[in-house]
């Protein structure tokens, strides 16, 4: 049975604000108080968009701001259901938690903490009455799980307005456990505590991650079902996300744990920031080697990060004996993880973990050098031949197209569906369309196919669901899919075919052979993928290359699909645009 979802999706809207006021709440802690008509609903070029909601207690709005001063040619475009991110050199982006919205005043406050440093605090620092301020989002909210008998809040500084407003407001009554590590007593808020409550406040600098989880250790573990949510610099985090885990054994739907910034040395923490994401990358000094990249895959593949984690202290031979790796292997990999800080010897007292070892810890990091996109990577290696004899180098490298690889592998395949998730918020475009009127059955396949179910649900829209997927992969949806009472396991005839990112892993010939498939289906038929690069991807650069080595093919726009779609006996009605470089591309049978 699917679990259930934990976010409820918002529309992605530009919003003006302007500052009413500014408050300070503490020495460490800075209030500005913003206001606006775009709050409610409104038009603007001949789109409405819907009133601000951000009705979760953690939501993150996106701050638009520029380095050059000119925010207006930082803005995204505004589509009619969602937010292209257009190139922009100068666009910076931070995301900050609402502290309190107050939509029957048209306010929304917004906390900094005061640093002396940042664009965003910066920005708060100088803030006048009726300066603007540009903002998108927030894109979702968290649903926290409806029986619960306590919940702990941890976080440092930056969590505060998060965990300010959960006490505020309450979305759970039940007594919650606050920890929160604070570089000064002055840092120090009133907070909103009932009977039963607990807080504790923990004096650390911002992003000790020893401090951090000395202190959750610390913590009493109160009888019942409980949930933990914490926050704070992300790799501090990390030691905190493994005890919940491995430890505690909290399931993943009991615990919510958010980088909210990463510390960048000398420069101090931007509160609640995350990468310059707006800007352009600065191009590298030469070219860099890959061969750290494949020493830390290779340290993951044979667990040695995990394995110095959990016991740190080991010599190089004894890590070698623990995970049973003859000869001198190890100790030809251990000087290049050193170099860059995955392990580190200080002093001969045995092996530890460095800074970009405990990165490794997080699950989304690994998936960089161990998942399905690393193994894509490797590919490169062949990607010479391969342009010389017009083939993907993934099949020169794997001897099968990626699909025939995916359609046998259960693994691999839920990878794709995973990646995938992150689709249901670009959706909303999709599912407002006209072309849903009257639909009683829908056709879906891919791998996002479950963000599809999931967008439809959030649209109201329930159509009858048949699946169509080759192989055990129909089996792994099982278990992303939200809605498995209204769902046919078998395919057949349908109304309209959506094909979420069905085509991200197939060749040319093998698209066609699809299309041709849904042909025999239905009369409509919807494409969902990405047709350019996402404008805030640090990695815009290589998407194209990235798709060439899976399938073969660049990125296909709307002209790529077209010429897909008429082989396989359809023709291209519209496209409707998503958002982050996506589309939806609506054909009808020719």
């Amino acid at each position: 049975m699917a679990a259930q979802r934990a976010y409820t999706t918002h529309p992605l809207v530009l919003r003006r604000v302007t500052v009413r006021r500014v408050e300070e709440v503490t020495p460490r802690m800075r209030r500005v108080v913003l206001g606006g008509a775009d709050l409610a609903a409104f038009t603007r070029d001949g789109i409405d968009h819907p009133g601000f909601a951000a009705p979760g207690f953690d939501d993150h709005i996106k701050l638009i701001l520029a380095a050059d001063g000119d925010v207006r040619a930082a803005l995204p475009a505004q589509l009619p259901h969602g937010i292209e991110w257009t190139p922009a050199e100068h666009r910076l982006t931070r995301d900050y938690t609402p502290r309190r919205v107050d939509l029957d005043a048209g306010e929304l406050h917004l906390d900094f903490v005061v640093h002396g440093d940042g664009p965003a605090e910066s920005w708060s620092a100088a803030a006048r009455e009726g300066d603007e301020l540009w903002f998108v989002g927030p894109k979702s909210s968290l649903r926290l799980p409806e029986r619960l008998d306590w919940i702990q809040l941890v976080g440092d500084e930056t969590a505060l307005p998060a965990i300010g407003r959960f006490l505020d407001e309450r979305p759970l009554d039940v007594p919650a456990h606050v920890l929160v590590t604070v570089s000064d007593d002055a840092a120090r808020q009133e907070l909103a505590l009932r009977d039963g409550d607990t807080v504790t406040w923990v004096l650390a600098e911002p992003g000790d991650a020893a401090a951090l989880e000395s202190a959750v250790r610390a913590l009493p573990v109160p009888a019942g079902e409980g949930y933990v949510w914490a926050a704070a610099e992300s790799r501090a985090l990390l030691p905190v996300r493994r005890y919940l885990q491995r430890e505690r054994k909290l399931p993943k739907d009991r615990v919510n744990i958010t980088g909210y910034w990463h510390r960048e040395e000398p420069a101090a923490p931007e509160a609640e920031a995350t990468a310059d994401a707006g800007a352009a990358p600065a191009a590298p000094a030469g070219i860099p080697s890959p061969l750290p990249w494949l020493a830390a895959r290779a340290a993951l593949q044979l667990g040695v990060v995990d394995a110095v984690a959990d016991a740190p202290g080991l010599s190089a031979d004894a890590l070698a004996i623990r995970l049973g790796v003859p000869g001198p292997g190890i100790a030809v990999l251990l000087p290049l993880l050193a170099a860059y800080d995955v392990v580190v010897d200080a002093a001969g007292s045995g092996l530890r973990l460095g800074a970009a070892g405990e990165e490794l810890l997080d699950d989304h990091e690994r998936e960089e050098y161990t998942g399905h996109e690393a193994d894509v990577l490797l590919a490169l290696a062949h990607l010479a031949p391969a342009l010389r004899d017009g083939t993907s180098p993934w099949r020169v490298a794997s001897g099968a197209t990626l699909h025939d690889t995916v359609a046998h592998d259960a693994e691999r395949y839920g990878e794709l569906v995973e990646e995938c998730e992150q689709l249901v918020f670009l959706l909303t475009g999709l599912t407002a369309d006209p072309l849903w009127e009257g639909v009683g059955t829908c056709l879906l396949t891919g791998p996002g196919s479950a963000s599809m179910v999931a967008a439809l649900d959030d649209a109201g829209r329930r159509p009858r669901l048949r699946i169509a997927e080759e192989g055990v992969p129909g089996e792994v949806l099982r278990g992303h899919v939200p809605a498995p009472d209204r769902i046919d396991w078998t395919a057949g005839p349908a109304d309209v075919a959506v094909a979420a990112k069905a085509l991200a892993y197939r060749t040319d010939e093998e698209a066609v052979r699809l299309l041709a498939r849904l042909a025999g289906w239905t009369g409509t038929a919807v494409l969902v993928e990405a047709s350019r690069p996402d404008g805030l991807s640090p990695h815009a650069a290589e998407a194209a290359l990235h798709a060439f080595t899976a399938t073969g093919s660049p990125l296909r726009d709307s002209a790529a699909l077209a010429v897909l779609a008429e082989r396989s006996g359809w023709r291209v009605e519209r496209t409707v645009a998503l958002g982050w470089g996506a589309e939806a591309t609506v054909l009808r049978r020719a």
